[in-house]
């Protein structure tokens, strides 16, 4: 597998009607997974396209191992894997078929292609259903022939855009566990609203919300960063509206004493309030400034 360095300097995107979506973003990224994370119309599309050279950047530049990947996108896409948001599959074909389809696209032929195809369904757990037509599968199973999809050119870098909306608890987990084998010397980038598909798989962070990054550097820094900024306390039910219009809640289970809450503050929120120990989605959470609760 080839060299695999992303710098992202300073850059900005500016749509036709003034909306600006990304504004002077800088990365450098390495092997490893990246957990790209923001709410919904944080720019985080946006910024995908751009690495995956479907849209020029309007401000700054992107290299690829040192090469502008505006005036020269091939070295990129030669090494590129790329699972969009919306990615969709032809229903009436198999899963083997529809491979071997996108590996011609993508200039592999011949037994050597079939060799790939083969290689990239058993990556993904799919060789049992290898003939089956895709109108048939699950969203899971599509998902991971998303994957499967985008590593038949062997790619230094993955990028995947929210690839477990819609999918149940089961597969998300089978998904993230996959993210995580294939890591190794590539460039995994995960693109995801969603705190917990990164929780126990990125080795960095890049938190986004209005277009700008908000955060860049490993969990256990974003986890410092909210200690002793997370508390716990019972109150009784009445009074949680009140503590919702006060503080950011973060959490509430109801219980037999009365309800638990748990909030993000810089100070103690109630005389009865115990600091614990940050999660990842509370330093998240107390990043953004915005309520996350969870029943």
């Amino acid at each position: 597998m080839s060299q695999c360095e992303l710098f992202v300097e300073s850059v900005g995107y500016r749509y036709s009607g003034g909306h600006v979506a990304v504004s002077d973003l800088s990365l450098k990224l390495g092997p490893g997974i990246l957990g790209l994370l923001g709410p919904n119309g944080a720019g985080k599309s946006t910024l995908m396209r751009i690495l995956a050279t479907l849209a020029r950047p309007t401000s700054g530049k992107v290299t690829w191992n040192g090469a502008d990947i505006a005036a020269d996108p091939n070295p990129l896409r030669a090494a590129l894997g790329y699972l969009p948001q919306d990615f969709g599959v032809y229903a009436a074909l198999s899963a083997r078929e529809f491979l071997a389809f996108l590996a011609a696209v993508k200039g592999l032929a011949g037994a050597a292609a079939r060799e790939r195809v083969d290689d990239c369904l058993s990556l993904v757990g799919l060789n049992d259903a290898a003939d089956r037509r895709l109108g048939e599968f699950s969203g899971g199973m599509r998902q991971r022939v998303g994957i499967a999809q985008a590593l038949l050119n062997d790619p230094a870098l993955l990028i995947v855009d929210e690839p477990t909306v819609g999918l149940d608890p089961e597969e998300r987990m089978r998904f993230r566990h996959l993210l995580t084998d294939l890591a190794g010397r590539r460039l995994v980038i995960l693109s995801t609203h969603i705190v917990s598909d990164v929780e126990a798989s990125a080795t960095a962070l890049a938190v986004m919300s209005g277009g700008r990054l908000r955060f860049h550097g490993t969990p256990e820094q974003l986890l410092a960063q909210a200690d002793g900024h997370v508390w716990e306390w019972t109150l009784a039910p009445e009074q949680l509206a009140h503590v919702r219009q006060q503080f950011v809640v973060c959490a509430s289970l109801r219980r037999p004493d009365g309800i638990r809450v748990r909030v993000v503050s810089a100070e103690p929120p109630h005389a009865e309030a115990q600091a614990v120990a940050p999660t990842l989605e509370d330093a998240y959470t107390r990043l953004l400034g915005t309520g996350a609760e969870r029943h």
